[in-house]
């Protein structure tokens, strides 16, 4: 967003000396122009107490009279805005000619020896002034080179589209987990110091990562599934999805029993109680214990596999199982040879594809089901980007119609609605070389990054409003170059200003850990720039071309119509809408600006206001601080999909009935050990005695092989301290448990150079006590004399938890610190910076702390959000404070009246226009679209509330 002190305001500037024997000379109008503010910004804060309500009209009407006879004071101190070769046909090279009256009076004189005295800040306003001064002529003088090069250019990037990705599905775990986070580091340990076999002797919870596999959720309409005939409809439906087969191109069919991970030779079974039934249909339902069960001497667990589960009299240290409303099958497949994967993937896609059909000709009466496959994620997150889509039609058809509203006139002359049109147009070319670039340059294209060319549409058409605002200013009687110099210099420092701040705030985003993160603000950022680059560009030709139509119309409108005129029709055409001659010299103010000076700015000064406006913020500052409290962290993974999904209520259900055990953890002895030494053995179980005491552990489902082995030599009556006698012994051991060949990691020359035990989590449903569980079992490793690891698959997704705060508090820090020096470089006032710096902070934690009660999480979705929040506090508050500070007004309320007036209009616009430019994202169907909108919005109504009410009235105080 863009925004001028003065310049963007439509009405009254400070007025130069006039002409000798101009009408303003001769009549002093009733209130005279004090002297311009030294060494900074032309805000127009010159004028004295506006005139008496009577002759307003009359005082302005004459003051910019004699505006239009002198060149308009430049933003910096002592330099001229007016256009090169203003008395010469070509400018000079990188400067602006002197005024063309040049004598100056004393008091005048004095302010600039006063101006150059002072320690400034602006150093690179006044260069850069002058440079888009000359650059403004020069598209003035050759508007179509300056038009049609940046569509070339456009054109040519656009090629690269040809790179985006079509069928290529994206990897999630790559996008969106923390890049080198401590679980992928783990994993690698994992992976380099323990084999699996998927072929022979599955288990998995012994997998480094996530498998190939489809899962069922049944849920019983009555109170309990442990019943005969409920059983006998699952297994129906247990048999019909075994029974899928997919047919290759060459005929062959894949089924099943060929693509399933197996154990000793058998697929594993989709859940062992159903396997149990279904082996012994007599089997007592009554006698099934919980977590543990066992039958025909072998245990088989039960946690995470039956759900909404009543529980009896204890058994030992399980107890009876009443009654299980739900019942998980899980279909696992191989995963590990290539081939065999990509056979599990096509079932897989079998699978999502019948398994309505199953259900429909089942008819399933006394249960219901929801399916789920280690593939849906990537497919219904893939799918989630073809939802929107056909909102990006209905976003630029809006905010083409704000932009025609807004620059609208019922003067046929000075109408802008097809130059504002056109701004559209030309923030769209941006989009298209942004991204066609890189795309060239191999940057991935994400599926957030589909978020960015809505909040480029909003922010990008801010800079044209400003150069409109600015060019209805000028005089019609200058030349178009004249004029363009003049609408260059003006703005050049507001739309600088604001592009790099809001560059700087994407480019930070670079900074993070996550790659989605990464990419969505790479793309943003550099289409920001092609933004700023085109509106200086593309759209100041096509200003110049209006300009040259203004000019014919004019002198159209001025010729008397004659009953044989042959340019009628074309004269309408180019005079849309048809109206009047418009008075050359009369000041275009819109009735927004006057809104805010005559009614809006005089009741927020007003004593009653300012102490509705302090209860307000303090409202809103305790109310933000609470909610930043409650946000949640971390991205739920079904959020990935629509809200119309299949994986919706598979996760509600899952949820529901499954939450009270969460993942089972790897706990693993990273270097070599004796365990044959008493003293080793001791100082280990004490620390596998700390885990199992841990909340988040329940200590009777702990799987270790060191307990077994210790009993098996007992047993056997064996000496488990003698190295020897421990080493010979373990192949035996193995041979008699061969599901622990693949926790020990046996060298060559017999030693343990790893092993690893297994403990079940509990009570991890929320994020919030993922976070702390693994946080705690971290800990409790790092505080093991032994060197231990833990490690589960689901930590690679656990650790975006961690990660997420840090990242957020860490760009937000840089990003406000880099606003801050800009705003020293180019904002000529430090006490300004000082109030840009307490806006960003108040939008930051009202953003943050609103986003809990619009029930967003702090994720890496929300995370690029906050830092864009940075970039557009920043254009809120910086002009509003510095027109104030700047402000020659005498009293604090006047000064307010003054900013309100000059920036008002234009802070409301910008805010309309980024609003306008996300709202259609309001309707998507998928969480992370429509929590783009949500901050944004919040974004632009705190920051616009910021600039509009609460900075105003906080600088009458100080």
């Amino acid at each position: 967003m863009s925004l001028s002190p003065s310049k963007v305001a439509p009405g009254v500037e400070p007025e130069e000396r006039p002409e000798p024997g101009s009408a303003s000379e001769k009549r002093e109008p009733e209130a005279g122009p004090a002297p311009d503010p030294p060494g900074g910004w032309d805000l127009g804060a010159g004028q004295e107490s506006e005139p008496p309500p009577s002759s307003r009209q009359e005082s302005e009407r004459l003051l910019e009279s004699s505006q239009r006879r002198e060149p308009e004071a430049s933003w910096a101190s002592g330099q001229s805005a007016e256009s090169p070769g203003a008395s010469a046909q070509e400018p000079p090279s990188g400067a602006v000619p002197a005024r063309r009256d040049s004598s100056l009076s004393a008091s005048q004189l004095g302010n600039q020896l006063f101006s150059s005295a002072r320690c400034r800040t602006d150093c690179l306003e006044a260069p850069l002034s002058r440079a888009f001064g000359w650059l403004g002529w020069k598209v003035g003088s050759h508007p179509w080179i300056f038009l049609l090069a940046p569509m070339v250019l456009t054109a040519a990037l656009g090629t690269g589209f040809v790179y985006l990705p079509k069928d290529e599905d994206e990897d999630l775990e790559e996008q969106y987990t923390p890049i080198g986070s401590p679980a992928k580091a783990e994993r690698r340990f994992v992976r380099g110091h323990f084999t699996t076999n998927d072929s022979y002797r599955f288990s998995a919870s012994r997998q480094s990562t996530e498998v190939n596999f489809a899962s069922i959720l049944v849920v019983s309409n009555t109170a309990s599934l442990l019943e005969q005939e409920i059983l006998s409809e699952v297994s129906k439906l247990d048999d019909a999805v075994q029974a899928l087969y997919v047919t290759q191109e060459d005929g062959t069919r894949i089924h099943y029993s060929q693509a399933c991970a197996k154990n000793q030779g058998h697929c594993v079974p989709s859940n062992p109680l159903l396997a149990a039934w279904r082996a012994n249909n007599s089997l007592n339902l009554k006698n099934i214990t919980f977590p543990i069960c066992n039958q025909n001497g072998q245990p088989f667990y039960l946690a995470s596999l039956v759900g909404g589960i009543v529980l009896g009299e204890s058994v030992g240290t399980n107890q009876l199982l009443l009654e299980a409303k739900a019942m998980r099958l899980l279909y696992y497949l191989k995963t590990e040879d290539g081939e065999d994967n990509e056979r599990s993937k096509a079932w897989l896609i079998l699978f999502l594809n019948q398994f309505s059909n199953i259900e429909e000709s089942l008819a399933l009466k006394k249960i219901q089901v929801v399916y789920f496959t280690s593939l849906s994620r990537e497919l219904e997150f893939e799918a989630t980007s073809m939802t929107v889509i056909p909102l990006f039609h209905l976003a630029y058809l809006l905010i083409i119609l704000f932009a025609v509203i807004s620059c609208y006139r019922c003067d046929c002359v000075r109408n802008k609605m097809w130059v504002a049109a056109f701004g559209v147009i030309s923030a769209a070319l941006a989009v298209v070389s942004g991204f066609g670039l890189m795309l060239y340059i191999g940057v991935p294209f994400v599926i957030i990054v589909a978020n960015s060319p809505f909040l480029i549409l909003g922010v990008g058409v801010d800079d044209m409003f400003i150069m409109i605002s600015a060019w209805q200013k000028t005089s019609l009687m200058d030349s178009i170059k004249q004029r363009l110099s003049s609408v260059y210099s003006k703005v050049a420092v507001s739309i600088t200003i604001t592009t790099i701040t809001n560059v700087l705030a994407f480019y930070t985003g670079i900074m993070t850990s996550f790659r989605s993160v990464q990419y969505f603000c790479i793309y943003t950022g550099t289409t920001l720039l092609f933004c700023y680059f085109y509106n200086i560009t593309c759209f100041g030709a096509f200003m110049a071309l209006d300009g040259k139509r203004e000019v014919v119309c004019l002198r159209w409108l001025k010729k008397s119509e004659t009953p044989d005129q042959k340019c009628s029709s074309l004269k309408k055409s180019c005079c849309l809408p048809f109206d009047s001659l418009p008075d050359e010299q009369e000041a275009d103010i819109h009735p927004m600006n006057l809104f805010f000076r005559d009614y809006f700015g005089p009741f927020l000064t007003s004593t009653e206001s300012k102490f509705f406006v302090v209860l307000l913020y303090i409202l809103y500052i305790i109310s933000s601080v609470y909610g930043c409290f409650q946000v949640q962290e971390g991205l739920d993974l079904r959020n990935l999909a629509s809200d119309d999904s299949y994986i919706t209520p598979y996760f509600n259900i899952d949820e529901e009935y499954f939450s009270d055990y969460g993942p089972r953890v790897m706990v693993i002895v990273t270097e070599i050990l004796d365990y044959w030494n008493k003293d080793a053995r001791q100082r280990l179980e004490k620390c596998l005695a700390d885990f199992e005491n841990n909340d988040y552990v329940d200590k009777n489902l702990t799987e270790f092989w060191l307990r077994e082995y210790v009993r098996y030599m007992e047993n056997n009556r064996q000496d488990i301290n003698d190295k020897n006698t421990f080493i010979n012994s373990i192949s035996n051991f193995l041979m008699d448990f061969p599901l622990f060949v693949y926790d020990i990691n046996i060298s060559s020359s017999h030693e343990i150079i790893t092993s690893r035990a297994f403990i079940q989590t509990i009570g991890v449903s929320s994020a919030n006590n993922k976070k702390m569980m693994l946080f705690q079992l971290r800990s409790l490793a790092e505080k093991c004399e032994i060197p231990l690891m833990v490690y589960n698959q689901a930590f690679i997704y656990f650790d975006q938890y961690a990660a997420i705060l840090e990242n957020t508090v860490r760009n937000v820090i840089v990003a406000s610190t880099a606003m801050f020096i800009v705003s020293l470089l180019l904002i000529p006032h430090p006490l300004c910076s000082l109030w840009v710096t307490f806006a960003i902070a108040s939008v930051i934690v009202g953003v943050t702390g609103f986003m809990a009660f619009w029930n967003v999480n702090l994720d890496s979705i929300s995370m690029i959000n906050l830092v864009i929040c940075i970039g557009f506090s920043f254009d809120f508050s910086a002009h509003i404070s510095y027109a104030f500070v700047s402000s020659s007004k005498p009293s604090v309320n006047q000064k307010t009246i003054e900013a309100l007036y000059q920036l008002g209009y234009p802070v409301l616009q910008s805010a309309f226009s980024t609003v306008i430019g996300v709202c259609v994202l309001a309707a998507a169907k998928a969480y992370i679209f429509r929590t783009f909108f949500k901050i944004m919005f919040l974004v632009m109504v705190f920051g616009a509330a910021h600039g509009l009410i609460f900075i105003p009235v906080f600088l009458t105080f100080f």
